[in-house]
Formats: structure tokens, C-alpha cells, sequence
């Protein structure tokens, strides 16, 4: 009995050291992926790891052909008779070991990104399909169709492709790898992931856009993005991207923190959902112009979407001392505020990022806004989160997208020694 205690406990702890290996060999390649080019002793301070156990994986690492040497281009060539010893030897991600594609889904649109192991997009296309004109069957026919074409066109073996991504605007349901509902589609439970696997024989995963904004935010200033926050997508729908505890939450399936279609008001005006009352009723760009033109509450989001210069005219006339518009942005506010004061109660953010285009017309609503969250929550719920306004940059979707897969990629591809060359070019 003694023996076998002894050896279970010895498998334990080489699994455990195998899953500490691992999770390090992640970190530094995530790290440098951020950082590079970066000297060995500047990596071990970014990641915390030790000198040795730096210098082990490293070496590991350029060995599997993950990572490279380059030059010190940041020294000063003036200086360099003063230096002493071996010039300093810089890291960085072998951009050859591994290719990504990112599929960004929206209504009529799809836009296809390629980027290497490093991150730097190396193809990008914009196309304009009839995505709402495919039945079910027929869209994950057109995915194919558009992505096998787009390798072709860049001379890519699909052997070198790690993983297919795809982020779209809606429901998504990451086990089945199927689209539940989106304004860019007809029907619902469209299957996505299955016809990209069978047609290219590689990894396929689904996510919503408004999570890929937030895993942008992540990526790019992580020191100001991490732990618990949120991302509120205020645009032609409204979505919510949420980080807990450092990663990015999707809930069992895939739809968590749908914050645009939380019901806001029984029975209230129509939202592209289908449903009455959500969030996105009050606050969308075609909520706006329902209420700026005048039209039935139950009016057809598709029928009141306005155009960006419709837009742009009611929130100049607003700021230019219109009452009546006025009030509709007052509308968005309270709806916004309140909804904002849920999370904060449920979720306790420690920053909620408010972007997408319609935050130009943050001066408008966020005096409602604010009022809205202050009657909602005592002051002790809500005193350490911080609001921001953010400028919409459409990239930050294709960001997301592509640092999303590369982190799988690290996690659970490349932290094992004998995947390292598997996709390499």
C-alpha cells in the first residue's frame, strides 16, 4: 500500500511539473509576442520566471524553431568601444512557425485576415457577400467558398494554417460551433465551425465580435485591461465583451454577457432579436432613429436603420440645441445607465469601456447616463469603476480575432515540445 501511495504521489508531481513547464513555455511565448524583440534578461523580468528557468525555455524554444535571435538594433553604435562583454542577444517569435485565419462575420460583409505565429497580418480582404440571402445550409457553403479562395489567391497551403477563427455579430454556441442568431443571417443554428473543419481539416472555433473587442483591449494594454472589466459595443446593435479575472468570459455555450438583449422594459419598443424591450431597443443606432423620426415603437429595426450621415445630422442638430433630439439621446442615457448598473452590481468591473460608433455622441447621453446609474446603485457599488468613452476603430474586432487564436495557440498547441514544428512554413 505504502508503494503504491508513493507512486501515485510521484505521477502527481510529474504532472504537476509537466502543467508548470507548460504554462511557462505559454507565458514566454505570449510575452514575447507582446514585447519583441526583448533581451533574455528583460523577458524573465516582463514574465516573472526565473534566470534558469528563462534561459531553459529559450533555448528549448529556438532549438523547436519557435524562436529566434536577432540583433540589438537599439544599440548605440557611438558607444560601442565603451561596451564590455558579448553584445546583448535579442528575442522574438519565428514568424514562420505557424499561420492563423481570422473571419469576421457581419450583415453583408465578411472580411478574411491571415497573420503569422508573431501577430504581424500578413492578408487582409473585404468582401461583400449576400450573407442574409444564404439559407442554412448555403452560408457555411459561402465560408468555404470565400476562404478556400483567399488561400489560394495568397498561395497558402492550408498545412500551415494552425486554426480557422471566426467572430460574428449575434448568438453564438462555442460547443456546436453554431451561429444561433445574427441580423447577419435569415435562419438560426446555422452550423459555422463544422463545414470550415470538414473542408480544410483544421481546428475551427466561434466567437461573438463584441468578446474579440475586449480580448483587443487585453492584447494591446494589458496593464490597463485585465482582471475584471467590460466592453459595451454601442453601434448598429448593442454587445458586451467581459474579462473575469484576467480571462475573457464566454459563459457555458458561448452567450454569456448578451447585455444588449437583457430586458430593459417589458414590452417595450422592438428589437432586431425579435423580442420587445431589450436594451438594444433603447440604445441601438436604429433605436435612435425610430424615436428621431417618430415612427411606432414596433416599427422594423431593419426598416428605421438610419445611414451614418443620418446619424451624424441628428447629433449635430442635438449638440446644436434641438429639444426634441435632445431628449431622444436623454432616452439612450437613462436605458445605457440603467443597464450599466446591473453589471456593476452583478459583476463589480473595475472598468466598463463604452465604444463603437455611436459613442461619438458620448457628450450627449452620459449625463442621463450618469444620473441613470446613480439612482440605480448606492455609491459604495459603484465608486470603483471606472466609465470611458472610447473612439470605434473597426480593427479592434480583427484584433481581438487574431490574438484570441494565437493565445490558444500558446495554451494549447506550442506549451507541448512535440507540436513545435507542426505547422511551420
Amino acid at each position: 500500500m505504502t508503494g503504491g501511495r508513493h507512486l501515485r504521489t510521484a505521477a502527481y508531481g510529474k504532472a504537476d511539473s509537466d502543467h508548470v513547464r507548460r504554462q511557462n513555455r505559454s507565458l514566454v511565448l505570449s510575452t514575447l509576442r507582446r514585447l519583441a524583440p526583448i533581451a533574455r534578461v528583460d523577458l524573465g523580468v516582463a514574465t516573472g520566471l526565473s534566470p534558469a528557468t528563462i534561459t531553459a525555455i529559450t533555448a528549448d524554444l529556438i532549438a523547436e524553431g519557435l524562436v529566434e535571435t536577432v540583433p540589438d538594433e537599439t544599440a548605440d553604435l557611438d558607444d560601442a568601444p565603451a561596451r564590455r562583454g558579448r553584445p546583448r542577444v535579442m528575442l522574438r517569435l519565428d514568424p514562420r512557425a505557424a499561420l492563423v485565419l481570422g473571419v469576421k462575420l457581419s450583415t453583408n460583409h465578411v472580411t478574411l485576415l491571415l497573420a503569422d505565429f508573431g501577430g504581424t497580418l500578413r492578408a487582409r480582404r473585404d468582401l461583400s457577400p449576400r450573407t442574409i440571402d444564404r439559407d442554412r445550409d448555403g452560408f457555411g457553403a459561402m465560408l468555404v467558398e470565400l476562404v478556400g479562395g483567399f488561400l489560394a489567391e495568397e498561395g497558402v497551403p492550408v498545412e500551415h494554417l494552425a486554426e480557422i477563427t471566426v467572430a460574428a455579430q449575434g448568438f453564438v454556441d462555442t460547443r456546436s460551433g453554431t451561429l444561433m442568431w445574427s441580423p447577419a443571417a435569415r435562419e438560426r443554428n446555422i452550423p459555422i465551425v463544422a463545414p470550415l473543419e470538414a473542408a480544410f481539416g483544421r481546428s475551427c472555433t466561434i466567437s461573438n465580435d463584441a468578446n474579440m473587442i475586449a480580448q483587443a483591449l487585453h492584447t494591446v494594454d494589458p496593464a490597463t485591461y485585465d482582471g475584471t472589466f467590460a466592453v459595451v459595443f454601442v453601434d448598429y446593435g448593442v454587445g458586451m465583451g467581459l474579462f473575469v479575472a484576467g480571462r475573457l468570459h464566454h459563459g457555458a455555450d458561448g452567450s454569456a454577457a448578451e447585455f444588449g438583449h437583457m430586458n430593459h422594459m417589458p414590452g417595450g419598443p422592438l428589437c432586431r432579436c425579435g423580442r420587445r424591450g431589450c436594451l438594444e431597443a433603447f440604445t441601438a443606432d436604429y433605436a435612435i432613429a425610430r424615436e428621431a423620426r417618430g415612427l411606432p415603437p414596433d416599427t422594423d429595426p431593419l426598416v428605421a436603420s438610419p445611414s451614418a450621415g443620418e446619424l451624424a445630422a441628428l447629433e449635430a442638430a442635438a449638440h446644436g440645441g434641438d429639444a426634441r433630439l435632445a431628449a431622444v439621446y436623454d432616452g439612450v442615457g437613462t436605458a445605457l445607465g440603467y443597464g450599466l448598473a446591473r453589471l456593476m452590481a452583478l459583476v463589480n468591473p473595475s472598468r466598463i469601456v463604452l465604444t463603437g460608433a455611436s459613442t461619438r455622441a458620448y457628450p450627449l447621453f452620459r449625463p442621463a447616463m450618469e444620473a441613470a446609474i446613480d439612482a440605480a446603485l448606492v455609491e459604495d457599488l459603484r465608486r470603483f469603476t471606472v466609465v470611458e468613452a472610447l473612439p470605434w476603430d473597426r480593427d479592434m474586432i480583427a484584433t481581438g480575432l487574431i490574438s484570441d487564436a494565437l493565445r490558444r495557440l500558446d495554451h494549447d498547441v506550442f506549451s507541448q515540445a512535440v507540436n513545435a514544428r507542426r505547422f511551420r512554413a
